[in-house]
């Protein structure tokens, strides 16, 4: 008798009542599609939100995107999921590698948090390779363009409605 392949894993239960979550991006992630487009891509912001919200209902997920180059914006978007206990997937950008503040905020998080990156931060200057997010963070995606959300909302899916 052989073996087949391993099973795919088990898409998450998708329940009668959408789950919010918070996709929060960062500064300069406004200007997608425009800015380095061999490193980020050349579709939109607003292309990006879309292909999250879509990915969302799909999983049973009410995904709100969000999108500030100010720190202070991204610090109070994180209260307000921690207070309400919502899901997360945080794009912190620039942030990420030196704002201890947005990453005391997401220390405080109440429900998954995962943060995710368009590019490889690992494959690019050296500035980039240490995040002040990651250690608080559920798990982090990186270097799979806008396939790193898309992961991530699946991630999140599992957690919040478990496998089927």
């Amino acid at each position: 008798m052989t073996a087949g392949p391993p099973a795919a894993p088990a898409e998450p239960a998708v329940p009668a009542e959408p789950v919010p979550v918070l996709v929060i991006n960062g500064p300069n992630l406004g200007r997608l599609g425009r800015r380095e487009p061999g490193i980020y891509g050349a579709g939109s912001h607003e292309e990006l939100a879309e292909s999250c919200r879509r990915t969302g209902r799909e999983l049973g997920l009410d995904v709100e995107v969000r999108q500030s180059d100010a720190e202070a914006d991204l610090v109070r978007w994180l209260h307000e999921a921690a207070d309400g206990e919502i899901p997360v997937v945080l794009n912190p950008a620039a942030f990420t590698h030196y704002s201890y503040a947005l990453r005391d905020a997401a220390a405080q998080r109440t429900a998954p948090l995962i943060e995710v990156h368009l590019s490889n931060p690992y494959a690019r200057e050296e500035f980039r390779h240490h995040s002040v997010i990651s250690p608080v963070a559920s798990g982090t995606i990186s270097g799979l363009g806008a396939g790193s959300y898309r992961l991530a909302l699946h991630a999140v899916a599992r957690e919040v409605h478990g496998p089927c």
